[in-house]
């Protein structure tokens, strides 16, 4: 790699409205002339749960087109990249709102993406359920008496196995078998899984793993989230019109609050962002 073209970067913590406590998530704003395995490898580099990569929209609809890397893999969509890229791009000029939303383009398709203050919410683009096969792999993996009702597979671009779990309690003190996890994800092509249950106060605690994607425990996970009301949805748990509050990441020392608003079938997912870092790759 040569160090001669240096690009715009920022890094946006997601879910949050206090730097250092939400998902950070890397953000190169100029990704022309990027090959797939530059940006798999600065991905890699900034170590990250995920890094995006801006360029110009070939999609007269969108505002801007953004590719989305793990430490080891591209994503067709992620959550909380979605709002800090967006976020990203407002700040730094390179697209504004229009009627208070911009769109981005990404594997998946166009994504809108809704801006109001320092809070931004996406629609989910789209989601179906698949059964998740070999259940027993999994109570193995969180443990006897954890899980309760049947997990399931909510594809949402990423395909994250849903489970409800037994209290909140159960979720926080959680320590999953993460060997398990990994080999069931390859074994299912699966993104990884993504736990919850309900609080006394109405919300929910969400915790979310990846390990075969090099990501022991995702700080707060904006897909995981869309999948998880997703499942909710379709058990009845939730409905049109509903509103509640994630928190997620408490237990790797951060502290993200994901907004979640259904209207019709269609799920809304959303929070603060903050810029955490202003700079210049050099690549």
């Amino acid at each position: 790699m040569s160090t001669a073209n240096p690009r715009p970067f920022k890094q946006v913590d997601v879910f949050t409205a206090v730097a250092l406590k939400g998902n950070p998530v890397a953000v190169i704003l100029d990704a022309q002339g990027l090959s797939a395995e530059q940006m798999q490898a600065i991905a890699n580099w900034t170590n990250l749960s995920e890094t995006t990569f801006v360029s110009p929209a070939t999609d007269a609809s969108a505002d801007y087109s953004v590719r989305i890397f793990t430490p080891k893999s591209e994503l067709p969509f992620a959550g909380h990249p979605t709002l800090g890229t967006a976020h990203a791009v407002i700040e730094a000029g390179l697209a504004m709102p229009k009627n208070g939303k911009v769109v981005q383009q990404c594997a998946v398709g166009l994504v809108e993406v809704s801006v109001a203050g320092t809070g931004l919410s996406f629609r989910l683009p789209r989601y179906a359920y698949e059964e998740a096969p070999e259940a027993g792999q999994l109570a193995t993996a969180l443990g006897e008496g954890a899980i309760k009702g049947a997990p399931q597979i909510v594809n949402v671009g990423p395909r994250w196995v849903i489970a409800e779990l037994a209290s909140a309690e159960t979720v926080e003190q959680l320590q999953p078998d993460l060997q398990i996890l990994a080999d069931y994800d390859r074994a299912q092509s699966t993104t990884g899984m993504t736990v919850y249950a309900d609080k006394a106060d109405g919300g929910i605690v969400v915790r979310s793993f990846a390990p075969a994607d090099g990501i022991a425990e995702d700080p707060v996970c904006g897909s995981g989230n869309g999948a998880v009301a997703a499942y909710r949805l379709k058990a009845q748990q939730v409905s049109a019109g509903s509103e509640y509050v994630a928190s997620q990441g408490r237990q790797v020392g951060r502290d993200g609050n994901v907004r979640v608003r259904i209207e019709g079938d269609a799920i809304h997912v959303g929070g603060d962002c903050v810029t955490v870092v202003d700079g210049t790759f050099r690549i």
